[in-house]
């Protein structure tokens, strides 16, 4: 009996650790949905995510000071989840970026053409930068997801570029159709 009992339990933290890790997980992907706008994405992940919360809790708040190792189950699942949750986020890539890129006057139009026949929409203006030198300054706005792959052809054509890369909240216009 004693043996069925501690499986029991095993069962239970085994249970506790993957509902929170799937919980957190769909709170990270709620808040990203939230700030892109999503509300009713965001609404049914907030729906699903209370509704495992809540058993969550009540199972570990059951009997707790008997149990601590419920706890240990909980914390390790939210920590878990925070990380998972990222990790899924960083794959569906949600929202849109822009990339600012610094080159040589000489590369700036080679960069620009090649990035605009993979597709992206580029605007080139020039600049002076260090020592009054003319650089060329490349502006792309893109989907997230595209992010690596402009950045792997701006490496390839300008190693030495100096590329920043920021999310965009909100754009109106332009080439990008969302």
């Amino acid at each position: 009996m004693e043996f069925l009992m501690s499986l029991e339990g095993l069962a239970l933290y085994i249970t506790i650790f993957i509902a929170k890790i799937v919980e957190v997980s769909i709170s990270t992907i709620r808040l990203v949905y939230n700030n892109k706008g999503e509300r009713v994405k965001g609404t049914i992940l907030g729906f699903i995510e209370i509704l495992i919360w809540l058993l969550v809790v009540s199972s570990v708040l059951n009997n707790i000071t008997e149990d601590p190792f419920k706890i240990f189950a909980y914390a390790l699942g939210f920590a878990l989840g925070n990380y998972l949750g990222l990790y899924i986020e960083s794959k569906i890539a949600l929202g849109l970026a822009s990339i600012q890129v610094v080159v040589g006057e000489e590369t700036g139009s080679t960069l620009a053409e090649a990035l605009r026949e993979d597709g992206y929409g580029v605007t080139i203006i020039d600049g002076k930068g260090k020592n009054d030198s003319w650089k060329s300054l490349l502006f792309i706005q893109l989907k997230r997801k595209q992010i690596p792959a402009a950045i792997k052809t701006i490496k390839y054509i300008a190693p030495s570029a100096y590329i920043t890369v920021n999310d965009i909240t909100s754009m109106f216009g332009g080439f990008i159709k969302k």
